[in-house]
C-alpha cells in the first residue's frame, strides 16, 4: 500500500512510502487486541481502593441485644454489616491488577490495530519536522492543513522532540507518541495517526525484529 508523503503545509512533496505489508497489511487478531487493551488499561489503575471491615471500625464492642429470641438477625455489635454505620462484607482491598502478556502476543496486537488504520485510511504520513519554539497555535496550524482538526490526533516521532510535545500538551484530543513505545490502545483510540518517515522506520524496526 502506497502513501503520499505530505509536508506540514498539507501540500503533497511528490515522494511515496510503501506501508510495510506484514505491518500495516495482516489480517486483525480482534482477540489478541482486547487482550493488550485489557493490559494496557489494567496497568493504569491505581488499585488502592479500600473499605473499612468490621474489625477496622471506631466502636463499641457491647452486646447490643440479646443472642436469640430478638424476632431478627443476631448481630453482636454496632460494627456489624447488619446495621447503619457497620464495616463492610466483602468490600475492596488494595491489589495489583498488573497481568502479563507475552511478547509475541504483544506484537501481533500491535500489527493488528495499525492494519485497522491501514483499512480505514486513517494514516498521514508527512515528512519530519521540527518547531523552532513550542507553540500550541504552531501545532493547530499543522492540523488545519492536514484536514484532521476536531478529530482524535495520534502523531507519532521517531524520537523525543520537547517543542513538538509541548505544543500538543494542551489539546485535549491531541497526543504525541513515540514509535518505540507504540502501544494498541492510543492506536484504536485515534481517529487518525499522522507518522513521520523516520517513525515508519522506526515502527518497522521494534515490531520486525
Amino acid at each position: 500500500m502506497e502513501i503520499n508523503v505530505l509536508d506540514i503545509n498539507g501540500q503533497e512533496t511528490g515522494r511515496k512510502v510503501t506501508l510495510n505489508e506484514s505491518i500495516f497489511g495482516i489480517e486483525p487478531n480482534d482477540h489478541v487486541l482486547y487482550l493488550d487493551v485489557k493490559q494496557y488499561l489494567a496497568n493504569q489503575r491505581q488499585g488502592t481502593h479500600k473499605a473499612k471491615e468490621r474489625s477496622e471500625h471506631a466502636g463499641s464492642t457491647r452486646k447490643l441485644g440479646r443472642q436469640k429470641g430478638g424476632g431478627g438477625a443476631r448481630h453482636g455489635d454496632i460494627n456489624s454489616p447488619l446495621l447503619r454505620g457497620g464495616g463492610r462484607v466483602f468490600g475492596p482491598r488494595p491489589r495489583d491488577y498488573r497481568f502479563k502478556l507475552n511478547k509475541k502476543v504483544k506484537v501481533l496486537a500491535r500489527k493488528s490495530a495499525l492494519s485497522y488504520k491501514a483499512q480505514e485510511n486513517a494514516i498521514i504520513v508527512v515528512e519530519d519536522f521540527n518547531f523552532e519554539a513550542p507553540k500550541t497555535k504552531d501545532f493547530i496550524k499543522v492540523a488545519k492543513n492536514l484536514k484532521v482538526e476536531g478529530k482524535k490526533l495520534l502523531m507519532v516521532l521517531p524520537e523525543a522532540n520537547k517543542n513538538v510535545y509541548l505544543s500538543a500538551r494542551n489539546l485535549q484530543r491531541s497526543e504525541i507518541a513515540l514509535a518505540a513505545q507504540l502501544n494498541s490502545y492510543k492506536v484504536l483510540n485515534a481517529d487518525v495517526m499522522v507518522i513521520t518517515e523516520n517513525s515508519l522506520k522506526a515502527i518497522e524496526a521494534v515490531l520486525n525484529k
